[in-house]
């Protein structure tokens, strides 16, 4: 299913707001399959696509995605979910990268490591049918795509751009520059963010909010004849260095707080491009560095510091041709065959310290290195037009993966056996995947229908994770090293109609994952909680059978020829073996988006909401969210001044000032009230 999700204008002219439909970009990008792309800036630009243009979070280009929504703990680094099914059921990579957060309460997406000043866009493919370096993927694939220069774009180029949020006195200020030629290319930048407590509807002030983050980055290509001696630049390196550093970040809704989150990330990739196909090879290490402690936190009975670390190195060959080439009426096949293999560590621990007593030392993560290797293969198979139709499309996907697990600290394992006997140091595990999905475009009309199987390993908290605390349910978790595989098998269709010449379409789609061995912590009367105030321990176990379905209906409608109106509404649904339904799934939800662009001037209003969550996760310890909608005002006005370029947006979030929770809001945290916001960017 193809659909492409504009989210702002370039900065010398203003493009709409909403929706591309599938009929628009099919012919352009019938090969890619991607179910949303965010396209945070225009590549060798500094140009963003948001209503807060350059100085928008990564957090806030994802909420725009039709099939995502963000867990949010605070207000920084929410996690993602696709499809209602949260990190575990998901692959998250930069540029094909994989990288794993070092958080055991996921305070660290991989998603926070990066900033919009870095990224062109972020790839979304829903469900089994993921990106070739996805494992694991039962519920969607994101794939964030770096910022880079490129060669033969402009010599120079750079800009400049603050803005600042009221409410919460948040301060955003980035600068990047971009040289280019034929050769080569450089472009390098940073990003600086700081937020203080934020105000919830009504006015009250919602403590441990804040956070500070500082972004840096650059990127650089080297292009050369190719070997032999062929003409004209055939290959290429290039080189990706990110180093991100988020300090004194408050979790409203958790324990703890986060005192250092860092991230590194380097890449080295090697490019050669044939008349028809093209061949990347990467290579990338990353290390991931996070720190909790509750030392600002009044009133705790025992301290804690609850250090992490993630290591990751690894490698993907990907390969990719078409013939006869993309484009035209006569059909033809674009395969891709990639290939890659990382190993990763994950380790944490926590030291407590009871006041006028010894410090108690426990291990969270075991030190486990995982290693992992797999082979995708993609076809889209492009018919020919016949009849009254457009042509079709196939797209065949498959990955199978290997991976071995190894607990290499002593303590944890001895620690994790006492539970389980007859546990070892080593496992091993095959997951994969198969997915097919037909597209069939007739005259105004298109139409989508897939199914799918895949399987994924348990995580590392899941399998091996010891005592974790979770706040949601108040339940301490073990993990659980006799774990199945879990697997689903989807089926997913969509359908599409074009009117009035264009002027307005109607999008229905859904899908529905059917799942086997579904994972979920289970109760355990047998074991006493460690943490203080904790309901009783849950051990993670396998469930028979569990079902998430989801289902939207969207039209977009160009009025007039300055005003244009979008609406979506979703419905989703999770129940277990019991019939009982599964936490965290969205309850009904709508967006309405009211789009008035002139010349160089475009406003938009929009409303949205969700009911009432009434099938709530009761027995997994959800209670229900309450209804509620919003009004957001945003403005934007761009102009030229010699040779420079400027942008200014002003808005207004939450107009009303309303106080509210999403289901989402871990613990029912508050969103922020009312928010006037400001950003100007400055081009050269």
């Amino acid at each position: 299913m193809l659909e492409t999700v504009l989210l702002s204008f370039e900065l010398c002219s203003l493009i709409p707001l909403g929706v591309r439909t599938m009929s628009d970009t099919v012919a352009t990008e019938k090969a890619q399959n991607l179910d949303e792309v965010v396209i945070v800036s225009e590549a060798g630009r500094g140009r963003k696509r948001s209503a807060k243009g350059q100085v928008a979070s990564i957090d806030e280009h994802l909420s725009e995605l039709r099939h995502v929504n963000l867990v949010r703990r605070g207000s920084y680094a929410w996690e993602p979910v696709v499809n209602n099914m949260q990190t575990e059921r998901l692959s998250t990579t930069i540029d094909g990268m994989k990288i794993f957060y070092a958080c055991t309460d996921k305070m660290d997406p991989v998603t926070s490591y990066v900033e919009s000043g870095n990224l062109q866009s972020i790839s979304l493919n829903s469900g089994l049918d993921g990106n070739p370096q996805a494992t694991g993927n039962i519920g969607g694939s994101l794939d964030l795509k770096l910022r880079k220069a490129g060669f033969d774009s402009d010599p120079f180029h750079a800009s400049v751009s603050a803005g600042h949020e009221w409410n919460g006195h948040v301060q955003v200020y980035g600068a990047d520059a971009a040289l280019s030629s034929h050769r080569t290319y450089l472009n390098a930048g940073a990003f600086f963010r700081h937020a203080d407590n934020y105000k919830v509807g009504g006015g009250d002030e919602l403590q441990f909010s804040q956070f500070q983050k500082v972004n840096v980055f650059t990127n650089t290509g080297l292009r050369f004849p190719s070997f032999g001696g062929t003409e004209g630049g055939l290959d290429m390196l290039e080189a990706t260095f990110i180093f991100d550093r988020a300090t004194d970040v408050g979790y409203p809704a958790l324990n703890m707080d986060v005192a250092k989150a860092e991230g590194l990330i380097t890449s080295l990739s090697y490019k050669h491009l044939f008349r028809n196909a093209s061949w990347e090879t990467k290579a990338y290490y990353n290390h991931i560095t996070h720190e909790m402690n509750d030392t600002k936190r009044p009133n705790v009975a025992i301290h804690m510091d609850m250090p992490g670390k993630s290591w990751t190195a690894g490698i993907y060959s990907l390969l990719t041709t078409s013939f006869p080439p993309s484009g035209g009426r006569k059909g033809g096949h674009d395969l891709a065959l990639n290939y890659d293999l990382y190993y990763n560590r994950l380790f944490a621990d926590m030291t407590m310290y009871p006041g006028g007593a010894a410090p108690m030392y426990m291990v969270t993560w075991p030190d486990v290195g995982t290693l992992n290797t797999g082979l995708a293969l993609t076809d889209v198979i492009r018919f020919p037009s016949f009849g009254g139709t457009e042509g079709g499309l196939l797209r065949l996907s498959a990955k199978v993966a290997w991976q071995q697990q190894r607990l290499n600290n002593e303590e944890g394992y001895h620690a994790l056996k006492v539970f389980f006997p007859g546990m070892t140091d080593t496992y091993h595990q095959a997951t994969g995947r198969i997915a097919a999905n037909y597209q069939l475009s007739i005259v105004n009309c298109q139409f989508n229908l897939g199914a799918g199987w895949g399987s994924r390993a348990p995580t590392v908290t899941e399998a091996y994770g010891y005592y974790l605390n979770n706040t949601f349910d108040q339940y301490d978790y073990i993990g659980n090293p006799s774990l199945k595989n879990e697997s689903a098998v989807e089926l997913n269709g969509a359908a599409k109609w074009s009117m009035f010449n264009g002027q307005c379409s109607i999008a229905l789609d859904g899908n529905v994952f059917l799942f086997s061995n579904y994972i979920i912590g289970q109760f355990e009367t047998r074991l006493s909680p460690m943490t203080i105030g904790a309901e009783g321990v849950k051990v993670y176990g396998n469930i028979s059978h569990a079902t998430i379905a989801n289902v939207s209906l969207s039209w977009d409608w160009q009025i007039t020829e300055h005003l244009r109106w979008n609406k979506k509404v979703s419905y989703s649904s999770g129940r277990d073996a019991d019939g009982d339904p599964l936490p965290l799934i969205s309850p009904i939800s709508w967006q309405s988006e009211w789009i008035y662009q002139h010349q160089r001037f475009q406003a938009q209003a929009t409303v949205k909401g969700n009911a009432r969550q009434s099938n709530y996760g009761e027995k997994y310890g959800e209670t229900a969210a309450k209804a509620w909608t919003i009004v957001n005002l945003t403005a934007a006005y761009q102009f030229s001044i010699l040779n420079s370029q400027f942008s200014i947006r002003a808005g207004v979030e939450n107009l009303f000032d309303k106080k509210y929770a999403t289901y989402a809001d871990w613990n029912h945290i508050p969103q922020k009230g009312r928010n006037i916001y400001m950003n100007l960017t400055f081009g050269l």
